[in-house]
């Protein structure tokens, strides 16, 4: 199938974004599991950017950090060399959302004054840029539900801005996609596009779930598999009803609510796949032969994308494994990419493949 650049440096530029934003997405993940996120205390747009670089200037890092419940009830006494290590984490996700904010500004005023963008481009990267805010405005609310009484961030803010995140590298896969070069479309039929459609939800409720898996830290609830400590259903599960308003609320208050937030994330997780299991089935059952084969591409990813999450919780003991944690949460959202791909893939508007 052969493809036509619109607009080559226009396209590398876009790509570069998604894959800019993927790593931010990623620090995000490695501040999270590192305990990194409330090491800095204060959102300063401009003057934020300089690194304390004279023992004055960490010790009053230090200090500040010090009037946080993080460090009165987990790390109380820790080195100031274990704090300029979680400091480094926060300190380069900030930074890396403002190099962001660079690479996307400059090209943009220079494509602008050269009359290389459409106007549909143009009205897509201002609701690039409307996400990015709403993304970080979720980022410091986050941040600042861990100062006040709680040692560690909300872990639904922390999901919302993740899920935002996702809502912005998602936006910008599928403008990239539609810009980038001619596509044709995959042979399907409204069943096969309605299932993939679905599939993308069920993608995007997994992430908001593991999202709340890691600001909870539910892992180590139970770093069984395939049972959950022993059980194949969470003891005091059947009382969810009961458990309702704690498990939104005080969630951090009853050892049951990390059990309940990861049995729904193992079984959305099995969901998922054996939905794409029946659409590869469904698809070759009607010799759509290339979506297929795009199709068994998804299923091997989701494959490794669960055998990671299983190597995580089985790691989970004390702590949770910054390696394995990150490559299932950087797999997690390739699968998402890849979903909204075939689901593009499936446009009406788009030429029938030859």
């Amino acid at each position: 199938m052969k493809r036509m650049i619109a607009d080559r440096q226009i396209f590398l530029w876009l790509l570069s974004g998604v894959f800019m934003l993927l790593l931010q997405i990623i620090l995000g993940g490695i501040t999270r599991l590192t305990g990194s996120g409330l090491s800095i205390t204060r959102w300063d747009i401009i003057t934020g950017i300089i690194y304390p670089l004279s023992e004055v200037e960490w010790m009053k890092a230090f200090d500040m950090y010090k009037q946080t419940p993080q460090y009165s009830k987990i790390n109380h006494g820790i080195s100031l060399g274990d704090f300029k290590f979680i400091y480094f984490w926060e300190y380069f996700h900030r930074l890396w959302a403002r190099l962001m904010g660079l690479v996307f500004v400059i090209p943009f005023l220079y494509f602008f004054i050269k009359g290389r963008l459409g106007r549909k481009l143009i009205f897509d990267l201002l609701i690039v840029v409307v996400l990015a805010v709403f993304v970080a405005s979720l980022g410091w609310i986050m941040v600042a539900s861990g100062l006040i009484h709680r040692p560690w961030v909300n872990a639904y803010k922390l999901s919302f801005h993740l899920c935002a995140a996702v809502l912005l590298i998602g936006f910008l896969w599928w403008t990239t996609l539609r810009y980038g070069w001619s596509h044709k479309r995959v042979a399907s039929n409204t069943t096969s596009v309605n299932l993939i459609r679905i599939l993308l939800g069920l993608c995007f409720v997994q992430i908001f779930l593991g999202g709340v898996m890691s600001g909870m830290k539910a892992g180590l609830a139970a770093p069984t598999w395939p049972d959950m400590g022993g059980h194949w259903l969470p003891l005091g599960i059947e009382e969810i009803s009961d458990k309702k308003w704690s498990l939104f609320g005080d969630y951090d208050q009853d050892v049951v609510n990390p059990l309940v937030i990861q049995y729904f994330h193992r079984n959305v997780a099995y969901m998922v796949f054996a939905m794409c299991l029946f659409v590869v089935f469904y698809s070759f059952r009607l010799r759509q032969r290339e979506l297929t084969k795009r199709l068994v591409i998804l299923l091997s990813l989701l494959t490794v994308q669960i055998g990671l999450g299983i190597i995580t919780i089985l790691n989970c003991v004390g702590y949770v494994p910054l390696l394995w944690g990150v490559l299932h949460q950087l797999t997690g959202i390739i699968c998402f990419l890849y979903i909204l791909y075939l689901v593009f893939l499936t446009k009406a508007d788009l030429p029938l493949e030859d």
